[in-house]
């Protein structure tokens, strides 16, 4: 091999040798740039938020709380979940009361009804307690958000399921929490559903179950007494529904009556899979708690300003976010257990 050969082939490896140390020093120089990931937000463990429910054994909540708990994982602060044992507004409101004299850095409360909590929630807001509702609203306090479903909408959606099943006509029930602001909406949202859409659909009742599975069992017979023409029944919430399916059970005419539910309790979703409960509408539960605790994060540090935009990078947050609602019937159903 001629020498000028040699020489083309050492300068060859010359170069690329040079070529790999610039790389790799190049790369080097970038590496913590290409490493890291963007410093997220990013709390103190020792704050702590709040979530105040009612009827705090309800396997509703479960969901919501997880939602909470992984918010809270991610920003490393603490959550605390108090809760009215029953379904009573004098209750929760002493249980909400108690969560402001520990000045928590946040509260996230469901509302048993629009008007009771309202003076304790405008005590904590003053006392410069963020305070958010989800799932239950309270539209006249001093809360900055609500998070939860459209439940006008949900109840409209319920009723178009309930007037594809039944064809378009017949007599319908709604077993419903009357004093409660998201069971009068979804009811609103139902019936005017049914005027618009379904004229030859009628209402012939609207009865309270009160929440609970035996008092709702014990409605549903009480109205088919009544109103033995009523083919289908329309619950606004979990209890409602598996009473009514008992219910419909109990007569013998479980799987003869249409019958809409709420939420994805399992004994809801047992009802579906079993054909007694025809569809029950899913909210955006996980979304409600984890969406509550970061609008709290954000106003405890004041990385928000209160209805404007600021040029210094702080923003004002809605007021209101829907969580979302899908339809779950036999063909989903298995989707909805808890993994």
């Amino acid at each position: 091999m001629k020498r000028s050969t040699y020489g083309i082939i050492y300068g060859l490896f010359a170069a690329l040798f040079l070529l790999f140390v610039w790389y790799y020093n190049f790369r080097g120089d970038r590496q913590d740039a290409w490493d890291q990931s963007p410093s997220g937000l990013a709390g103190d463990i020792e704050d702590k938020y709040v979530m105040v429910t009612f009827q705090s054994g309800l396997d509703y909540w479960r969901t919501i709380m997880k939602g909470f708990e992984d918010a809270a994982q991610g920003l490393n602060v603490s959550v605390e979940f108090r809760g009215a044992t029953q379904y009573d507004p004098h209750e929760e409101i002493t249980v909400l009361e108690q969560a402001i004299a520990r000045k928590p850095a946040g509260i996230a409360v469901t509302a048993i009804d629009p008007e009771s909590l309202n003076p304790a929630i405008d005590k904590a807001v003053k006392a410069g307690i963020p305070v958010v509702l989800f799932d239950s609203g309270a539209p006249k306090s001093a809360a900055y958000s609500f998070l939860g479903t459209d439940n006008y909408n949900a109840g409209a959606q319920a009723a178009r399921e309930m007037g594809r099943l039944l064809g378009g006509r017949g007599e319908v029930a709604v077993i419903t929490q009357p004093n409660q602001l998201n069971h009068e909406e979804r009811t609103n949202g139902f019936r005017d559903t049914l005027r618009a859409e379904f004229p030859e659909i009628g209402i012939a009742e609207v009865a309270d179950g009160k929440g609970d599975i035996g008092i709702s069992e014990k409605t549903a017979k009480e109205i088919l007494a009544r109103h033995p023409e009523v083919g289908g029944f329309f619950a606004t919430q979990a209890n409602g529904g598996v009473g009514i399916g008992q219910a419909l059970k109990d007569l013998g005419v479980a799987g003869r009556k249409t019958l809409i539910g709420f939420d994805t309790d399992k004994g809801t979703l047992d009802l579906v899979k079993d054909g007694t409960i025809d569809a029950t509408l899913a909210q955006g539960t996980w979304n409600m708690g984890y969406w509550s605790l970061m609008e709290l994060f954000h106003h405890h540090h004041r990385l928000v300003q209160p209805g404007n935009e600021d040029p210094q990078g702080t923003h004002s947050l809605p007021p209101y976010i829907d969580t979302g609602i899908t339809v779950v019937t036999q063909a989903n159903v298995d989707q909805y257990y808890a993994k």
